[in-house]
């Protein structure tokens, strides 16, 4: 996270005596990552955050890859994904590295009978569909359709939907997500030719401290098990924090899209990044505009990463036979580019409403059995034209 936050109450120094009114102390939580040099934030809680009653089980959630080797383009038809009441039930890992998982997720009810801990990766969440609320121990925001939700590992969180027809793109990173640094000075301020601010990033603005005393079920995530834990102790009882490491927000329309007078190249499109992939976004925009522009894309090689494209909204001007929803895999080792016309039918055009969210791994992507499910195998011979 690039900037400070605090909410609630805190104490005037770290790692000092702090009395509820009944004279008893509030229990510190120093919250970070990557060990003691990461980010981080101190918290405040009613109750000892480490009291655990119950051990129930675990659950394996390691993806069941189909193809491990692959080289061949694919178009995945994302909304094929089935509907389903509970939050993590419906999670689909549809591609995996060592890495990164790329989920799909569609549920239709908000969490209710437990809380959710990813202890091994930090969550990017994209709302394609859908509004609510995101509850965590360090605040509350609100998100709808284009919003990215940035949860760090370590956070406990639910999610409470206004809406049934809920559609996410998950990202679930190994590494810790950033906002890019070419675009941050040495300070860790967004510059001025970054195509968003802080200003843009959206902060938890409420805690919900409960006092809570017996049992609450956590599910926490770790090496691909579900764990199924008891604690004595309600997890939402922060009454305040200070620090760099929480959940915020930041929405793909508020993202300010870098033009020139010919084709931009990808990185222009940056929103996120970890050391071992970055995530871009495609927003409506104005085209190239020197005379002789050709605004498609040119024929370029993924020879150093898969391409993950997901299609959100609008007409996609280098593809054909693309809806909301698909999902293209271009993997490293080949040239991929414009669809046959795709060229031709840009030149002249002055402006795209294209919307769409941009994974480019460093390490190739296995396909799972549920990616297989809903991938279209004759993609790879999309480029051919209507004659094959």
């Amino acid at each position: 996270m690039p900037f400070y936050h605090k909410l609630g109450k805190i104490p005037h120094k770290r790692h000092t005596i702090f009395k509820k009114p009944d004279g008893s102390l509030y229990r510190e939580q120093l919250f970070g990552t990557i060990g003691f040099d990461g980010m981080s934030t101190n918290s405040y809680h009613e109750q000892h955050p480490t009291q655990v009653k119950k051990i129930l089980g675990s659950k394996d959630l390691t993806p069941k890859i189909a193809v491990d080797t692959n080289l061949k383009s694919y178009k995945f038809h994302g909304f094929k994904t089935k509907p389903q009441p509970d939050y993590l039930d419906s999670r689909t890992t549809v591609l995996h590295n060592a890495d990164v998982n790329i989920i799909l997720a569609a549920p239709t009810e908000s969490s209710k009978d437990y809380f959710y801990k990813n202890a091994d990766a930090d969550e990017l969440l994209f709302i394609h569909k859908g509004k609510g609320k995101l509850r965590t121990h360090l605040g509350n925001l609100d998100f709808g359709y284009g919003d990215y939700l940035l949860i760090p590992r370590g956070v406990i969180y639910k999610i409470d939907f206004e809406t049934e027809d809920n559609r996410l793109f998950i990202v679930e990173s190994r590494r810790p997500i950033y906002t890019p640094k070419r675009y941050r000075n040495y300070f860790g301020q967004l510059l001025e030719h970054a195509p968003f601010c802080e200003r843009d990033l959206r902060q938890p603005y409420e805690l919900e401290t409960n006092n809570e005393k017996g049992d609450f079920l956590i599910k926490i995530k770790k090496e691909n098990q579900l764990f199924d834990m008891v604690y004595a102790s309600h997890p939402f009882d922060v009454v305040g924090y200070d620090g760099y490491n929480y959940p915020y927000a930041f929405s793909i329309h508020d993202f300010e899209p870098i033009t020139g007078r010919v084709h931009q190249p990808p990185p222009v499109h940056q929103t996120f990044e970890t050391d071992a992939f970055v995530v871009c976004s495609f927003c409506p925009r104005l085209f190239d505009y020197h005379p002789e522009s050709i605004p498609a894309p040119y024929n370029h090689s993924n020879i150093d990463s898969d391409e993950v494209l997901y299609y959100v909204d609008g007409d996609f001007m280098s593809r054909n036979d693309i809806e909301a929803g698909h999902i293209s895999l271009h993997p490293s080792g080949i040239p991929h580019g414009p669809h046959p016309g795709a060229v031709e039918r840009s030149i002249g055009q002055t402006k795209t409403e294209e919307l769409a969210v941009m994974v480019d791994t460093f390490k190739p992507l296995k396909i799972t059995g549920e990616g297989m499910a809903i991938a279209d195998d004759s993609y790879h011979k999309s480029w051919l034209g209507d004659k094959h």
